[in-house]
């Protein structure tokens, strides 16, 4: 395979990650707008295999998108030269640095702050109910902290790619 073609299978890559990533964001802030402190009740126990299998596939994808995205971006800015400009918020580069950045850290926020805590709101760990109720309220704060990002890494990396040029 050449460059070319993986530089495409590279960008497809990471233009679908971000749909499904940054879409599971905005899908929960429309299906949840406020926070409710309420766990829903437990499913029946003979859909309870059914919900836990559904929501760990769900999960895994959304969670796994967010690596996809980053890997293909920084595999993307390494492609075209610009890893070490955008890195260091540098030069021409420096804007979509800065949406790698905020980037990096929505990633850390998945996998550090929400997945751990989400685990124990779905059931996949075991925890009390007052446990599950603090951690459904992180995941929740956590999720729109991820949502505001989102819309500002776009806004970045759309605009370092399309020609935007406000630090140099």
């Amino acid at each position: 395979m050449d460059l070319a073609a993986l530089d495409f299978l590279a960008r497809i890559l990471h233009v679908a990650g971000v749909i499904i990533w940054v879409g599971h964001n905005w899908v929960n802030v429309v299906q949840t707008p406020v926070f409710r402190r309420i766990l829903p009740t437990a499913p029946p126990e003979d859909t309870r295999a059914v919900f836990l299998a559904a929501s760990k596939r769900e999960h895994a994808i959304f969670r796994h998108a967010s690596l996809v995205v980053w890997v293909s971006g920084a595999f993307l800015l390494w492609r075209r030269g610009d890893i070490a400009e955008a890195l260091t918020l540098a030069g021409p580069s420096a804007v979509i640095g800065l949406g790698a950045w905020i980037g990096t850290l929505m990633v850390l926020n998945l996998w550090l702050i929400m997945w751990p805590h989400q685990k124990k709101v779905l059931g996949f760990v075991a925890a009390p109910v007052d446990e599950r109720l603090r951690c459904a309220r992180i995941t929740f704060l956590s999720s729109r902290v991820n949502t505001v990002l989102s819309v500002v890494t776009l806004a970045l990396m759309l605009a370092g790619a399309h020609g935007a040029r406000i630090f140099s």
